[in-house]
């Protein structure tokens, strides 16, 4: 298993289960959407300070593997 993907959580306490960045109420599919909408890893990262690269690669790398 890719060492990124410890980063996305399936907790069903949070977000209803959803898949979550380290457990946070950020879901990866709110990850996608910005990404879809244009959005640079740089401007994600500077409006979501506790967000952090590894965290977008590990969304992607997520998707890709759904």
């Amino acid at each position: 298993m890719n060492p990124l993907l410890e980063r996305i959580t399936l907790n069903p306490k949070v977000c209803n289960g959803k898949p979550t960045i380290r457990n946070m109420r950020f879901t990866v599919a709110q990850m996608l959407e910005l990404l879809s909408a244009g959005m640079t890893h740089e401007e994600i990262l500077e409006d979501y300070p506790f967000i952090e690269e590894g965290d977008i690669r590990a969304c992607l790398l997520f998707a890709a593997m759904r």
